[in-house]
């Protein structure tokens, strides 16, 4: 076993390990040496700014053999999942990286939810990787064909597969994607079939399986921390609780590519600086009116647009925090005195 098998793509540069699992400041790694843990060289990240590592990452190691390794630096991610950590600035923290799709997973029952399908799609395409939409569940239906197409209403060119992992509908259609090596991310709601997927895909139960709700669908994310299985086919798959509601991060590339037929119509207003509101000549006004553009793929356009926060404003944000510190300190030294 190389570092190659576990998706690695470029030139090898002393011990390597690819990260399997973050339990708070100890990480899950594996490479040529087999499973085993790590933690941070503290001067690297604490003192030096190394980035941080996250789920699927490819990292230089000091191994050692009968304790926890050091990990020393973090490589160049060719794709990235960001979400927004909560507090007093907007910060960004990754949460899966180095993959090759995106499964974005809805079941074929009351979890269905197109709006919920645009923000995944979205994050899918800002994160660099293939999007490519199961339909679980299918034994749930006898007809899906409404389902199909509410799906090429909001993700036309996408490739939408209907799956089953209890009766293996459909499941033959993933081999193309499901090569050794390369590293898949599921994304979807709890009760949506992740984890029955998983144990599909394995040929044995690696994943528990919960129980869903009648009335909503939902049930209980079984998933307890983030973590890269590696099947043994040579796919890996990465699960993660943080994937579930995924806050909007900057997703410009995103949005373009998720709302393509929204963005054509940007730019060809009369005023460059159109809000699409009241303001005559409004060429996004009129492609609605004219019902060349629905108006709730403008409306799901704008929501996201507006949760997304772009880099200037983040930066501004985090300036004025840090001011607002300042400020505060410089007023505690007066009292003082």
């Amino acid at each position: 076993m190389t570092i190659y098998d576990y998706g690695y793509t470029g030139e090898q540069s002393g011990t390597m390990a690819r990260i399997t699992s973050v339990h708070r400041e100890r990480y899950g790694i594996a490479g040529s040496f087999g499973e085993s843990y790590a933690r941070l060289k503290t001067k690297e990240y604490y003192q030096e700014g190394e980035m941080f590592p996250t789920v699927g990452d490819f990292v230089t190691i000091d191994y050692i053999e009968n304790g926890d390794s050091r990990i020393l630096s973090t490589l160049p991610r060719k794709t990235l999942f960001t979400r927004r950590e909560p507090g007093p600035i907007p910060r960004e923290q990754a949460v899966a990286a180095n993959f090759d799709y995106v499964f974005i997973m809805q079941s074929l029952n009351l979890n269905f939810n197109p709006k919920r399908l645009e923000r995944y799609l979205t994050l899918a395409w800002q994160s660099g990787a293939t999007p490519v939409i199961l339909l679980t569940k299918a034994d749930l239906t006898e007809d899906y064909w409404d389902y199909l197409t509410a799906v090429e209403r909001v993700a036309a060119g996408v490739n939408t597969h209907v799956v089953s992992a209890h009766t293996g509908y459909g499941m033959n259609r993933l081999n193309a994607y499901l090569q050794p090596g390369k590293t898949v991310v599921f994304l979807g709601s709890s009760g949506v079939g992740k984890s029955s997927l998983v144990n599909a895909l394995a040929g044995e139960n690696i994943m528990n399986v919960s129980a869903i709700r009648e009335e909503d669908s939902r049930g209980r994310h079984t998933t307890t921390h983030r973590q890269l299985i590696k099947l043994e086919n040579g796919v890996m798959i990465i699960d993660t609780p943080g994937m579930r509601e995924l806050g909007m991060w900057e997703a410009s590339e995103g949005l373009a590519d998720a709302f393509a037929d929204v963005e054509q119509y940007l730019g060809r207003c009369r005023f460059s600086d159109c809000k699409h509101e009241t303001e005559p000549g409004c060429a996004v006004k009129a492609a609605i009116a004219a019902g060349e553009l629905d108006i709730q793929r403008w409306e799901s356009y704008r929501k996201l647009k507006e949760e997304a926060i772009d880099k200037a404003e983040m930066l501004r944000r985090k300036n004025e925090w840090h001011k607002s510190l300042r400020k505060g300190e410089k007023l505690k030294k007066k009292e003082i005195w």
